[in-house]
C-alpha cells in the first residue's frame, strides 16, 4: 500500500465552507483546502465535496456536519445547513467517491479530535464542548465517539439549565421549542442578547466578557452548573472547551471551584481544559473518524 493510500481523509462541511484535510497515521497534516459552501444547492454541495476528496487521492473519508443521521431513514436531520435536511448524504457521497464515508455530528469531531491528539489526548472519557453561535457537544469514549441510539448523545445544550434562581428568569425561549435550555444562557448570542436586556447596550460576546464583571461572573457560575450535570452523569476524565467563547481565560479557573457545589462527590479530578487544535478540531476529528 502507498503512503498515500494510507491518509485518513476529514471533510468538515459547514454553513459557509467546506474545508477538507488529509492526515498521515502519525496525525501529521500533508493536504489541507477550502472552498465555498454552496449554500442551498444539494448536488452542487455532493460535487464540491467530491472535488476536494479526488484532488487529495485514496483513503478513507470522514465527514462532519452541522447535523446528524437519522437511526431510523439513515437520512440528515437537525441539520442548520437546512438544503441537507433529509437527504441521504451518506449514500450519495459513497456512490460519487465509490468508496467508504462515515458521517458525524461537528461537536462529535471536535470531541474526537481533541480525545485523539488534542487537550484531552490520554483520556478514557472526554466530553468536548462548543461554545459558539450555538452551545454543542461530544462524548468520546476510548476514542470512539458515543453516537447514542438517537444519535443525539452529548447534545447537553437543549436540555433546562440546572436550578434556575431569580437571575435566571424568565426562561428565554430556544428555537428549539422549548424554553431555558443551556444555549439560551450559555451561547454567544446569548450572552450578547442578555448584556443588551440589562443595560441597553449592544456589544460583541468577547466586549462583554472583557468589560462587563457581572455578566461574565453570571455566565461562570451559569456554566459550572451546567457542567456539573453532565459530570454527574458522564463522569469524563476531561472536559474540552471550543468555540469563540472557550477564549476566556477565566473560566479555566473560576468553573472547577464552582461546579463543586453541584458535584455529587467529595472530590472533583474532572479536568477543565482549552482546545488545542481550535478551528481545526472539526475537520482534524472528521479524519480520525477511521482511527482504528
Amino acid at each position: 500500500m502507498s503512503q498515500q493510500a494510507a491518509l485518513r481523509i476529514g471533510v468538515d462541511l459547514g454553513g459557509t465552507k467546506i474545508e477538507a484535510l488529509a492526515l498521515e497515521p502519525s496525525g501529521r497534516e500533508v493536504f489541507r483546502k477550502r472552498v465555498w459552501t454552496p449554500r442551498g444547492d444539494y448536488e452542487a454541495t455532493i460535487g464540491a465535496v467530491t472535488a476536494l476528496v479526488r484532488e487529495i487521492g485514496p483513503g478513507p473519508v470522514g465527514v462532519g456536519i452541522p447535523g446528524t443521521l437519522s437511526r431510523v431513514s439513515g437520512r440528515v436531520k437537525n441539520a442548520n445547513s437546512t438544503w441537507l435536511i433529509g437527504q441521504p448524504l451518506k449514500e450519495d457521497l459513497e456512490r460519487a467517491l465509490e468508496r467508504p464515508v462515515r458521517i458525524e455530528n461537528d461537536a462529535n469531531c471536535f470531541a474526537l479530535s481533541e480525545a485523539v491528539d488534542g487537550a484531552g489526548q490520554g483520556a478514557r472519557v472526554v466530553f468536548g464542548v462548543i461554545l459558539g453561535t450555538g452551545v454543542g457537544g461530544g462524548i468520546v469514549v476510548e476514542r470512539r465517539v458515543l453516537v447514542g441510539r438517537n444519535a443525539i448523545a452529548g447534545e447537553w445544550g437543549h436540555n433546562a439549565l440546572p436550578l434556575p434562581a431569580a437571575g435566571d428568569l424568565p426562561l428565554p425561549a430556544c428555537y428549539c421549542g422549548r424554553a431555558g435550555c443551556i444555549e439560551t444562557y450559555l451561547s454567544g448570542p446569548a450572552l450578547e442578547r442578555e448584556h443588551e436586556r440589562l443595560t441597553g447596550e449592544r456589544r460583541t460576546a468577547k466586549e462583554i466578557a472583557e468589560i462587563d464583571r457581572e455578566a461574565l461572573e453570571r455566565y461562570v457560575e451559569r456554566l459550572a452548573r451546567a457542567l456539573a450535570g453532565v459530570i454527574n452523569i458522564l463522569d469524563p476524565d476531561v472536559v474540552v472547551l471550543g468555540g469563540g467563547l472557550s477564549n476566556i481565560e477565566r473560566l479555566y479557573r473560576d468553573v472547577p471551584r464552582l461546579w463543586g457545589r453541584h458535584i455529587f462527590s467529595q472530590d472533583v479530578a474532572t479536568r477543565l481544559v482549552r482546545h488545542r487544535h481550535g478551528d481545526s478540531s472539526g475537520v482534524r476529528g472528521a479524519a480520525w473518524l477511521w482511527n482504528e
